[in-house]
């Protein structure tokens, strides 16, 4: 069986191609595998996602072309096949057709990924460590921690390099040629090496499809960052998948100038001005609970040996703890607050009182009863119970 020829390392803009059926197997699944002499379709490999599209048979029967894998065979020699909806006759020709959206969405964020990893190893000495390229994310691992101001520079470099539409040249250099090109790569490679060079930016190894030039990219947006084993991982987005990311943002910072009758710049001091007033409202609310409980708690018999209450499901989880020590204080047995309702389940603490009982005898019965979850120590357990109602917890705790 001879090797499927590679359409895309003859252009990565290849969209239509014609080849015949070298064979097609039936999977577990229900789908089918088929092999081509020559495709244009990129299987999954480096990290990116594999191109879908169709091909069309003779008679205009089309298979959804769902998946492009590549594999070793038994040979020890790579194999490209499409994971097809139905099966389709070995020796059968065919016409391909990728989804040209999608693959030129990717070749736009891998290369945009080449400068923005180009910039970091030549300016900072980091290597990227791990790549993806999904549908929706893309995603750079760099062995090396890079500052917030540090990333806005290396972002307005790349989007400089792109406006310069400087040309991205792919090749397979002999191995003579190879010992006098210094390019990056995440591991050691053999045989035959592909080297995309985008010159003043980056020289790399890598087998996927890039665009001619870098204006294409259109521009590079990052859009998340996070520290990430030791290093930085970040996320960015390139041409198309940029523009859609900045439109919804500028439509939500809309919505918010609309709500606070303001402009775009005045909305950041709008929402800290906001959230002031909701952390003093915060802090008047839970003042007044305060006040509340001290009534509350001074109206229970002090001679009851145990004490549980009940509120609703708002309530605070610190005021739930005040209130457990404030009662374990003057109570004998077991204190508790239960908070929620039967619908929704509740979360409770208790503590033990100035006898000091094992406040883990109640989580044990609670566990017991009505399959509780949680636990703690003898002095004060805490955790959540659900498919019960408050006289049925009432009725069980009371009677400790």
């Amino acid at each position: 069986m001879g090797k499927t020829v590679e359409l895309y390392y003859e252009s990565a803009y290849i969209t239509e191609f014609d080849a015949s059926v070298l064979y097609c197997s039936g999977r577990e699944d229900g789908k089918f595998e088929a092999v081509l002499d020559k495709t244009a379709f990129f299987p999954e490999q480096g990290g990116q996602t594999p191109d879908v599209g169709k091909l069309e048979a003779a008679d205009g029967t089309e298979f959804e072309v769902l998946y492009t894998g590549i594999r070793k065979t038994d040979l020890d020699e790579d194999e490209i096949y499409h994971v097809l909806d139905k099966s389709i006759e070995a020796g059968a020709s065919v016409h391909g057709r990728i989804d040209w959206e999608h693959r030129f969405s990717n070749m736009q964020q891998h290369t945009g990924e080449h400068i923005f990893s180009g910039i970091v190893n030549s300016k900072y000495g980091y290597d990227n460590v791990g790549f993806h390229l999904s549908d929706t994310e893309v995603t750079m691992d760099y062995n090396g921690v890079l500052s917030a101001e540090d990333i806005k520079e290396i972002e307005k470099c790349v989007n400089e390099a792109i406006w310069k539409n400087i040309s991205v040249v792919a090749s397979f250099p002999s191995e003579d040629e190879l010992k006098d090109i210094p390019y990056r790569s995440k591991k050691e490679l053999t045989g035959a090496i592909r080297i995309v060079n985008i010159e003043g930016y980056d020289s790399c190894a890598c087998c996927a499809p890039h665009v001619e030039r870098t204006g294409e990219i259109g521009l590079l947006k990052v859009v998340g960052v996070r520290g990430y084993k030791g290093g930085v991982r970040v996320n960015i987005l390139c041409g198309k998948r940029a523009l859609e990311f900045l439109s919804t943002e500028h439509d939500i910072l809309s919505d918010l100038a609309a709500d606070f009758t303001t402009s775009f710049d005045n909305v950041p001091s709008s929402v800290a001005r906001l959230k002031d007033e909701n952390a003093a409202l915060k802090a008047n609310l839970y003042a007044d609970r305060e006040k509340l409980l001290e009534y509350e708690l001074a109206e229970i018999d002090k001679g009851l040996k145990n004490v549980f209450l009940f509120k609703g499901a708002d309530a605070d989880a610190n005021l739930m703890r005040k209130t457990v020590n404030l009662l374990a204080a003057d109570h004998e047995g077991f204190c508790g607050v239960f908070a929620g309702n039967p619908e929704a389940g509740y979360r409770y603490i208790v503590a033990s009182g100035k006898a000091e009982g094992d406040a883990r005898t109640v989580s044990a019965l609670l566990r017991e009863k009505f399959g509780a979850k949680g636990g703690g120590s003898e002095k004060m357990v805490q955790g959540s119970i659900s498919g019960v109602n408050s006289e049925e917890l009432a009725d069980c705790c009371n009677n400790l």
